[in-house]
């Protein structure tokens, strides 16, 4: 998947999430990527902020120490 989507998807449930009070936002926002983002997308999305969060909202950057990080893929 593309940096671009990833990062649109991303800031897109961050955008619903700011209509919640900011705790609520915070936490939804991760439990949302926890529960439906394959290991793969979550792969992605932290070689994104690793590399510095660029286009991300700040709730995206606030939730992501609470997305689990997928463990490293198998080597083939």
């Amino acid at each position: 998947m593309s940096a671009d989507k990833i990062v649109r998807m991303a800031n897109q449930i961050a955008l619903f999430m700011e209509t919640k009070p900011h705790a609520e936002g915070v936490a939804g926002l991760a439990g949302h990527i926890n529960d439906f983002w394959e290991p793969r997308m979550r792969r992605e999305f932290f070689a994104l902020i690793d590399a510095g969060g660029a286009g991300f909202r700040p709730l995206v950057l606030e939730a992501a120490p609470s997305i689990r990080r997928p463990v490293a893929e198998p080597a083939s």
